[in-house]
């Protein structure tokens, strides 16, 4: 809808249209990245599905099979899917992606990892894969618990691209994120 100013002259300019993601009348859409440079992208994120010592003692036996196993290759699909997922993501040639579930106390820990060569970062499609695996353990595990939790999404750390390098500060010893 085109907006108009009070005193009736020419349409006033939207306020959404300085948004990288919205244009001029206030739509949305993709960004051009054509013209910024190639650069080496990696991103790599964290997730954590609380599980209750009931389900880990039973993980052996779980009937669905190994769910870790089956979440890493669901992460990395995510991965390369992120694009169909998000809307304005553009879909990137992946050099690499990976998942890591490790079992610990309270649950399993999910580091994922994404890089290209490309004009835009790989954040969203590290941040996609964890989550894809967060989901995919849940799914495997949800016959014997069905309050299992999936908490502490978030990335790590980020490299390459204009905005330079990102870096998550956590505590060696506890982990906890300190600002």
């Amino acid at each position: 809808m085109e907006q108009r100013r009070a005193d009736g002259g020419a349409p006033a300019l939207n306020p959404l249209s300085k948004l990288s993601h919205y244009d001029e009348q206030g739509a949305v859409r993709m960004v051009d990245v054509g013209d910024k440079p190639t650069t080496r992208r990696t991103a790599r994120a964290h997730a954590f599905v609380r599980l209750s010592p009931e389900v880990i003692a039973k993980l052996p036996e779980n009937p669905k099979g190994d769910p870790f196993e089956v979440a890493r290759i669901a992460g990395i699909q995510g991965a390369k899917r992120t694009s169909d997922l998000i809307p304005l993501c553009h879909p990137l040639p992946l050099s690499h992606a990976d998942v890591e579930i490790t079992l610990c106390d309270g649950g399993a820990e999910i580091v994922s990892s994404a890089s290209t060569a490309g004009t835009t970062g790989v954040e969203m499609e590290a941040l996609a894969a964890a989550t894809t695996a967060a989901l995919t353990v849940y799914d495997m595990c949800k016959g014997l618990d069905k309050s299992i939790e999936i908490t502490d999404v978030y990335l790590l750390e980020k490299t390459g691209g204009k905005s330079g390098d990102f870096h998550r500060h956590t505590s060696a010893s506890s982990g906890v994120d300190n600002p």
